[in-house]
């Protein structure tokens, strides 16, 4: 069963002004697919922390790390910059594939900054942070990171993957 870690990225989440439906959403969806979630971890919108959280489940080796919050243009959206020094391998057609999938239900999509990519057997997805976003997000991991996971694990290119 592959590992998954959730980041939730929210200055208002981890004050506790609400709930966190996002990160949530990601765990009841993850495990759904199949994954183990190891964890769900909520951060301030701050670069060292959402960048000292990846950090961590990279060296533990996580399958799948997911970030949710913090991809779009206001001053405090800082996840893809914390995102991006830790990408070995960025998958722009992963993050574009989210976007469009959701661009005919939210137009707004295609301002979301997230990115994917893979750092040693990981793989890195930015999130942006409402439950909806978070859906589509795991319609595309659910078609995607079957082949990403096989793949790092070092087998052989397949279509039926």
């Amino acid at each position: 069963m592959k590992k998954a870690l959730i980041i939730t990225a929210s200055n208002r989440a981890s004050a506790g002004v609400y709930k966190d439906l996002s990160g949530a959403a990601l765990k009841e969806g993850l495990t759904q697919l199949g994954y183990q979630v190891l964890g769900h971890k909520l951060v301030q919108d701050d670069i060292n922390q959402i960048a000292t959280t990846i950090k961590s489940a990279l060296s533990e080796e996580i399958d799948l790390i997911v970030t949710t919050g913090g991809t779009g243009i206001s001053p405090t959206d800082v996840t893809p910059e914390a995102t991006k020094p830790l990408i070995e391998r960025e998958l722009p057609g992963f993050a574009e594939a989210i976007r469009a999938y959701s661009r005919e239900k939210v137009p707004t999509a295609d301002l979301s900054r997230a990115l994917a990519g893979v750092t040693g057997k990981s793989l890195i997805v930015n999130l942006p942070g409402s439950p909806g976003a978070v859906k589509d997000g795991l319609v595309i991991i659910e078609r995607l990171a079957p082949h990403i996971h096989d793949q790092l694990a070092g087998n052989d290119h397949s279509t039926s993957n």
